[in-house]
């Protein structure tokens, strides 16, 4: 937004520099980017008028004009033809320096001195986007009566700071003059005047020449017309389209530019229709339902959506509401009577239909950030009495003002104490109150409660943190004390979760495992694609509402498919072997409550010629045994669809179930195109952490030594490891220290049906020193309830 100094002044004492205003307005919130000003883009250019205009006699295209500019008359040889005699213009004379720091110098073209140069707009530095169209192709004509030879940029006050505000999109309301100087008045504590606004109306009533009615009020808030008669279309003076340049916009003629000075002003966009044009004198605000195309202003033929806001006259479309007005309800050389617009557009309406067109006009972005509907009235009013000041028009009696759901104030309590805590401040109520009433804010001062309400044009100011945040700015960050913050030292530490995952993620890395992260959102397919049965709980995912895709529209109940995911990427990568681990979250579904459950996971995943299904089980001992759990049970799992029948075993310690691992099934495999033997484990890590146990206890070094048997069995193939193990465990004990399995053993030197399997036990007193025949005892005793237990025989 940019903000001439100059025009700022109109409404607020600016008794400081631009630069010193751009520090104090920046430290308040309102962000000043640059400073600029047009009089620097050249230097030595004065008002000259034209006294004669005489041919050049060695050249059609050029005259020789003689240019008064005060102290002596100038000849000037020139081939622009958009002047006469007794006009003013801007004169570069000898010496002055003009745009692209072009020097100007004394000159012969064709034999004819030239003492000088005649400006156009672009030859000052006047940005060609905002050159009026009348001049875009001549000299800049001055209305008016000027003393010539006085410097040209005090002539039409070009010697201006103009300020670059940084407008926040929760402050439409600044996005004006009024609203700037309001922020500039509440920082220098200086008073805010607020334009005059006196209309001389006429005894005929706008109500008598045009109806409104709104067909569409989710799209339109409130619309309000009033009509002038008898206006004359012409450029306007100097000193409008100076500030309109200087604020950014293009001059195009006096209505046109006083409906952007206004905006400009108030930050109400206007519009003005020819009313000759309307001959239904109706104005209806509908939706695009069944209309396809509209040519605008800018003469292209635009493509509607059936949302879009309309203004018609009924029958036919007449602008696309808050966005641009039509060619054929234009304001041009023949208008005489204009129908005028000030209307309340939905912000998100304006926002998607500028989208869809590709088309942004000052107006729209303006509704699309929201205006304030209050304000659409007086900027009617102000608008009218600055086209009657121009043309001499007249203003019919009154509006039409169709205000379906008028605004309505809303007020909340702040409380002193709380400002404080959050400023680190010692305001007294009676402080705040002068801060808050600098911005129009209304206030009741209860003391330690104070009731505000927030004009219509602040809509960010909401909650009771955004007023103690106008607070704070207005009184400035920079004077707020510094303070350090209370607060409780607690010591700090790693929770009981944190630390077993530490550790089980060591044990894993240390036997060679890659930890791996996946997303926790995956296809609802990836369930499937693991063979799990449609009525498994796992199938009964979460869906995403919004997702980015269907590969990521659900939320995991495994990590099974993730895994694999990661196993066939390095597979079809060529490595020729893999072992990776992750611990992660899955979710569920809650009936009780509308998060859904987490549940953390554990799982591995293999391939490679070292891999089977007792290189998976070690990994998981050893990484359990750090947590001394170390009592582990294997129970075969047959029905596990995603692992092979017959090499698939549930793990179980002191009879919870920790997880399941084996060799994925072939199927399984496929689907993923592994075309290797894959192992799996998923273990349930809140299991784990309930069970494991990071307390150490200290134990000396054994006295005495132990003694070492080899045994090796021969039992039937169905007897399970966890059988025979179970006979050693209950010797535990006793002198039995500890028992290790070596060899599993099925070839020609042992019967069909039958296994052969040998441990190593370890036998030790921790008080003596065992003898032959003690151990001999309690190991013909291990080999006896081998043999009744689980039919093994020595081999």
């Amino acid at each position: 937004m940019l903000g001439p100094k100059k025009w700022l002044e109109k409404y607020v004492e600016l008794n400081i520099n631009a630069y010193e205003l751009r520090d104090r307005m920046t430290m308040s919130g309102s962000n000043v980017e640059d400073i600029r000003n047009l009089s620097k883009k050249f230097e030595g250019v004065v008002v000259g008028r034209v006294e004669k205009i005489e041919p050049h006699g060695n050249a059609d295209k050029l005259v020789v004009v003689t240019v008064n500019i005060g102290k002596k008359n100038l000849q000037i040889v020139t081939g622009a033809t958009n002047f006469k005699e007794n006009d003013y213009l801007p004169v570069a004379i000898e010496g002055a320096r003009i745009a692209e720091d072009l020097i100007i110098e004394k000159g012969e073209l064709r034999g004819k001195i030239s003492e000088g140069m005649m400006c156009s707009h672009d030859e000052l530095g006047i940005s060609k986007s905002l050159i009026p169209e009348n001049m875009k192709e001549g000299l800049w004509i001055l209305e008016g009566n000027f003393d010539p030879g006085m410097p040209f940029e005090e002539a039409l006050e070009l010697n201006d700071d103009i300020l670059e505000f940084e407008i926040t999109p929760n402050r439409p309301d600044c996005l004006n003059m009024i609203g700037l100087a309001r922020e500039i008045s509440a920082t220098l504590k200086t008073d805010l005047h607020y334009p005059e606004i006196k209309l001389q109306e006429v005894k005929d009533k706008t109500h008598e020449e045009i109806s409104i009615r709104i067909d569409d009020p989710k799209g339109c808030h409130r619309y309000i017309g009033r009509v002038l008669k008898g206006v004359k279309v012409h450029p306007s003076p100097d000193w409008l389209q100076v500030l309109l340049m200087k604020a950014g916009i293009r001059p195009i003629n006096n209505i046109v530019d006083a409906t952007n000075y206004v905006m400009l002003e108030y930050g109400q966009p206007l519009h003005a229709f020819d009313l000759g044009k309307i001959p239904s004198k109706k104005i209806v605000i509908k939706k695009a339902d069944g209309i396809g195309t509209f040519k605008t202003l800018d003469g292209v033929e635009r493509k509607l959506q059936q949302e879009t806001t309309l203004i018609t006259d009924g029958n036919e479309t007449l602008a696309i509401a808050g966005v641009m007005g039509g060619l054929d309800s234009e304001v041009d050389e023949n208008t005489v009577d204009i129908l005028l617009e000030s209307a309340n557009f939905d912000a998100a309406r304006i926002r998607e239909t500028s989208k869809n067109l590709g088309l942004r006009t000052e107006a729209s972005s303006r509704y699309e950030k929201g205006v304030d509907k209050e304000v659409a009235l007086t900027a009617i009013n102000r608008v009218s009495q600055l086209i009657q000041n121009l043309t001499d028009c007249e203003v019919l009696a009154g509006v039409v003002d169709q205000y379906p759901i008028p605004f309505k104030e809303s007020n909340i309590d702040l409380r002193v104490v709380r400002i404080n805590q959050l400023l680190g401040t010692k305001f007294t109520s009676s402080e705040i109150e002068e801060i808050l009433k600098s911005l129009e804010i209304k206030v009741i001062n209860k003391g330690e409660i104070l009731t505000v309400t927030a004009p219509s044009f602040r809509g960010d100011l909401v909650k009771e943190v955004d007023y103690i945040e106008e607070v704070a700015r207005i009184f400035g960050y920079d004077r707020i004390p510094s303070t350090m913050p209370e607060a409780t030292i607690t010591v700090g530490g790693i929770n009981l979760s944190a630390k077993v995952e530490s550790l089980l993620k060591t044990a894993l890395k240390a036997q060679g495992l890659h930890e791996v992260l996946t997303y926790s959102f995956v296809s609802p397919k990836s369930v499937s694609k693991i063979s799990i049965p449609k009525d498994s709980p796992l199938q009964d995912t979460i869906l995403l509402k919004n997702p980015l895709g269907e590969e990521t529209s659900a939320m995991r109940t495994t990590l099974l498919p993730s895994m694999l995911d990661v196993l066939e990427r390095n597979y079809k990568k060529g490595n020729a072997k893999m072992k990776a681990f992750e611990i992660g979250r899955t979710f569920w579904k809650n009936q009780q409550e509308k998060m859904p459950m987490e549940k953390s996971k554990l799982v591995i995943g293999a391939y490679g010629e070292e891999e089977d299904f007792y290189s998976i089980k070690g990994n998981i001992e050893e990484m359990l045994s750090g947590l001394k759990i170390n009592k582990l049970s294997y129970v075969k799992e047959p029905y596990h669809s995603t692992f092979h029948p017959g090499r698939c075993a549930n793990i179980y310690s002191n009879g919870e179930l920790l997880g399941t691992f084996g060799e994925v099934h072939p199927i399984v495999s496929g689907n993923y195109g592994i075309e290797v033997r894959t192992y799996l484990a998923e273990l349930d890590f809140e299991v784990i952490l309930e069970q494991g146990d990071l307390n150490k206890k200290y134990q000396p070094l054994p006295k005495y030594p132990s003694i070492l048997r080899d045994i090796a069995i021969v039992v039937p193939d169905h007897i399970q490891i966890a059988e025979i193990e179970k006979v050693f465990e209950s010797y535990l004990e006793g002198i039995l220290e500890s028992f290790q399995l070596f060899d599993v053993y099925q070839g020609d030197q042992i019967t069909k049906g039958f296994k052969s399997i040998a441990y190593s036990l370890v036998y030790r007193d921790f008080n003596k020193t065992l003898k032959e025949k003690e151990v001999n005892k309690i190991h013909e005793q291990v080999l006896k309830d081998l043999e009744e237990k689980v039919g093994a025989s020595l081999r």
